[in-house]
């Protein structure tokens, strides 16, 4: 029964996956936004609407397609680059501590005035930046009126990536997305960004907790013992068992990146209106309540397909505790 439902789960994730692609040259009788004025609100399997059309009279069965696309397109590169980012950060947390890394209170002005430039050219990576540069220029300041500016001093990585994820998971993701997505003009690389940038301190909790694991292993300690360094150490010996653990997990957060962009497009935020998405054929039900199909067609392929991304993610769990 397990490996029937790994099968289904993978097949219609290639499904989705080939429509998605394909959904260009697809032979469909409409466009996503080309409504059919004959056909308002039409019931499925009538005329050339296999799966009915909404309100406006926009064809379903074009919506859910392209919707695929649109949430593949928006999920899938947000879910790498906020594995990616979390698990650099994570990784460096959990390496270094507290105590670990030491830098010059030089390099740390450095850094911090870097930090302040990017954050006043990027607000929207102000969030980050700023504390950052304040953490960094309030030590700088104190070093410099103690006179031990040409000294080493610990980096407080851990503490700082802490700091990020408490402040990040203080507010609910669904609020501090919309907060975001609101202020944004919409567009989908604008949503991909805040759906990254968001979501990535659950992969770096991950990822901190897997390097603190390794870092005191038998065979780090005896890479460490014959010299290598501390970045050759990260690179070669622990980010790939830590890869592992967090490549485990991605099918979960794409379900959950394609739940947000869903609930996004629902609420009308972060997509332009002219763009297919799952959550918008689900809020077309909104003026025309009694057209069932568009509540159940989009919810249908929703529910299926966050299904088939937790089987897949339960059977790479499965596998990485079993080592293989």
């Amino acid at each position: 029964m397990k490996q029937l439902s790994r099968y289904v789960s993978l097949v219609w994730l290639l499904v989705l996956l080939l429509l998605s692609v394909c959904a260009e040259i697809l032979p469909l009788p409409y466009a996503p936004d080309t409504p059919d004025l004959d056909a308002i609100a039409a019931a499925p399997f009538s005329g050339a609407h296999w799966l009915g059309t909404d309100s406006a009279g926009r064809d379903v069965l074009a919506g859910l397609i392209f919707g695929a696309r649109t949430a593949l397109l928006i999920s899938l590169p947000a879910t790498i680059v906020s594995a990616l980012l979390g698990t650099f950060l994570g990784s460096i947390a959990g390496y270094w501590g507290n105590q670990r890394l030491r830098l010059s209170a030089v390099v740390m002005v450095t850094l911090g005035l870097l930090g302040l430039a990017v954050a006043v050219l990027n607000a929207s990576l102000g969030v980050y930046l700023s504390i950052g540069a304040v953490a960094f220029g309030g030590l700088v300041v104190v070093r410099r009126i103690s006179g031990k500016l040409s000294t080493t001093h610990p980096v407080p990585l851990d503490a700082a990536v802490l700091l990020l994820i408490a402040l990040l998971t203080a507010i609910p993701r669904l609020v501090l997305v919309l907060a975001l997505a609101a202020v944004q003009p919409p567009s989908a690389p604008m949503l991909l960004i805040t759906l990254a940038l968001i979501y990535w301190p659950s992969t770096a909790q991950l990822a901190r907790a897997e390097m603190q694991r390794i870092r005191q292993l038998p065979y780090m300690e005896a890479a460490r013992a014959l010299g290598l360094r501390d970045w050759q150490l990260i690179l070669r010996h622990a980010l790939p068992a830590v890869w592992k653990v967090v490549g485990a997990a991605l099918p979960l957060s794409v379900a959950t990146l394609i739940g947000l962009e869903t609930t996004l497009s629902f609420l009308g935020v972060g997509l332009p209106p002219q763009t297919a998405s799952w959550g918008r054929t689900l809020a077309s039900a909104r003026q025309e309540p009694t057209a069932w199909w568009l509540i159940v067609m989009p919810g249908t392929v929703l529910v299926c397909t966050m299904l088939a991304l937790r089987q897949l993610a339960l059977t790479s769990i499965k596998k990485e505790k079993r080592g293989e």
